[in-house]
C-alpha cells in the first residue's frame, strides 16, 4: 500500500510554538531581508544569547531597556528575569516580529515596543541596558547611555570588536584613544567576551565583542564639554606630543576666544593691540601647521556629547596681537609646569589630563 504524501511542512504551528531562538531568527530571516543600511545582523545561537542575558545580572524587579530587539531572541530570555522590557526598534519589520514573539503569552503585558531611532527618542527610566548594537550608532549609543539621570546600574552591549577594544583600551595600548578616555572617566567598561560573526546571520564582515558598562555614580563632577574640549586638543595628533596640538591655529583661536569669554565674565579688561613682534617665521609656521593639520588626525569626532552642545566655529588665522601673545605664554607655562609637554596623549592616563585641565583653568584658559 502506497505511502501518504507528506502534507508540505503545513504542521499547523506558529513560527514561534517552539520558542528556539534559532527557529525564529530563521523564519524571520526567510520573511523578509536583513536591513544592511540599519546594521541589522540577528544573534542566532542561543548559548551566547543567554550569556549575555546572565551577564547582566538582573533581577525580578528590573526594567530593562534593549535596543534593537531584531526578532527577540535576547528579549525572551530577559524577560524570563525582568519585570518589563523596553525595546527601541527602527524598523518596523523586526517591531512587529518581536510583538509577535510573545503575542498571546503572559509577557506580552511586559513587553514595550518603541518604535524609533534610539538615539532621538527621549528613553524612560531603565535600570539595564542590553543590546545587540547596530554597529554605526555603537559611540552616539555609548554617550547617550552614560548621561542618562538617573544612571541605569549597567549596559551590557555588543560592539564591533575593535571599537570595543578602544573602549577598554589602556594608556600605551595601540587603541588607546580619545573614546577610551572619555568612557573610563565616566564609567567602569569592562571586555566580557568575544563573539565570532558566525554566531549572526547573516555574518557581518568583522567579529564583535560583549563589553560592561557601569557608569560612575555619583557622576564625576567635571563639565563633559570641558573635559572632552581638551582630549580634542591632545588626541587630534595622537602619534605627536601634547605641544603639537597647541600649535594648531585653530586650536589657538578657540583658546583665545574663550579666554575672552572668561575674561568679559570676571570684569578683567584686556589691552588688545597689535603684537610688535610678527616676522616671517610666523608665516612660515602657519603654513607647516596647515600641512600637519591634514595628518595624524583622530578618528573619534564621531563621539557625540548627550551632555551640552557643541557649535562648528570658524577657523581663522593665529592670533597676532597681544592677546595672542599672551595666550601663548599661558599655554608654555601650563604645559612647562605640568611637564606634560613633551608627552604624548596614548602615553597619558585620567590622573594626567585632569592635572592638565586644572592647570589650564587656573590660567583662565577654558576648552568649552
Amino acid at each position: 500500500m502506497p505511502k501518504a504524501p507528506k502534507n508540505g511542512g503545513h504542521s499547523g504551528q506558529t513560527p514561534y510554538a517552539k520558542g528556539g531562538a534559532g527557529v525564529s531568527s530563521k523564519l524571520a530571516n526567510n520573511v523578509f531581508k536583513m536591513n544592511k543600511v540599519l546594521g541589522q545582523h540577528i544573534l542566532k545561537n542561543p548559548g551566547v544569547a543567554q550569556a549575555i542575558v546572565d551577564k547582566a545580572g538582573l533581577k525580578q524587579s528590573d526594567i530593562v531597556l534593549e535596543v534593537g530587539p531584531g526578532t527577540g531572541n535576547l528579549t525572551v530570555r530577559i524577560l524570563e528575569q525582568a519585570r518589563r522590557v523596553v525595546a527601541v526598534e527602527m524598523d518596523p519589520r523586526m517591531a512587529a516580529e518581536v510583538t509577535k514573539r510573545v503575542q498571546g503569552k503572559p509577557e506580552a503585558k511586559r513587553l514595550e515596543v518603541m518604535l524609533g531611532d534610539v538615539i532621538k527618542t527621549d528613553l524612560p527610566y531603565f535600570d539595564v541596558c542590553i543590546s545587540n548594537t547596530p554597529y554605526q550608532i555603537s559611540s552616539p549609543l555609548v554617550f547617550k547611555l552614560l548621561a542618562q539621570s538617573p544612571a541605569p546600574r549597567c549596559c551590557i552591549l555588543m560592539f564591533q570588536q575593535e571599537f570595543a577594544m578602544r573602549l577598554v583600551a589602556k594608556p600605551g595600548d595601540p587603541l588607546y584613544c580619545r573614546l577610551s578616555v572619555n568612557a573610563q572617566m565616566w564609567s567602569k567598561v569592562t571586555h566580557i567576551m568575544k563573539v565570532g560573526k558566525g554566531n549572526f546571520k547573516p555574518p557581518p564582515q568583522v567579529e564583535s565583542s560583549v563589553v560592561r558598562i557601569e557608569p560612575k555614580v555619583p557622576r564625576p563632577q567635571i563639565s563633559y564639554n570641558e573635559w572632552d574640549g581638551l582630549l580634542r586638543v591632545v588626541f587630534v595628533r595622537r602619534n605627536r606630543t601634547i605641544q603639537a596640538g597647541f600649535n594648531s591655529t585653530p586650536v589657538m583661536n578657540m583658546i583665545e576666544r574663550n579666554y575672552r569669554t572668561w575674561c568679559a565674565q570676571n570684569d578683567i579688561v584686556l589691552e588688545d593691540e597689535p603684537s610688535e613682534d610678527v616676522g616671517m617665521e610666523d608665516v612660515e609656521e602657519e603654513v607647516e601647521e596647515q600641512k600637519d593639520e591634514q595628518m595624524d588626525v583622530d578618528d573619534d569626532d564621531n563621539i557625540s556629547s548627550f551632555f551640552g552642545s557643541e557649535s562648528k566655529k570658524e577657523v581663522k588665522k593665529k592670533p597676532k596681537g597681544k592677546i595672542g601673545d599672551l595666550i601663548r605664554a599661558k599655554v608654555k607655562k601650563v604645559l612647562g609646569e605640568t611637564e606634560l609637554g613633551q608627552q604624548r596623549a596614548g602615553k597619558c592616563d585620567e590622573a594626567d589630563f585632569l592635572k592638565l585641565l586644572y592647570a589650564f583653568n587656573q590660567e583662565g584658559i577654558h576648552f568649552s
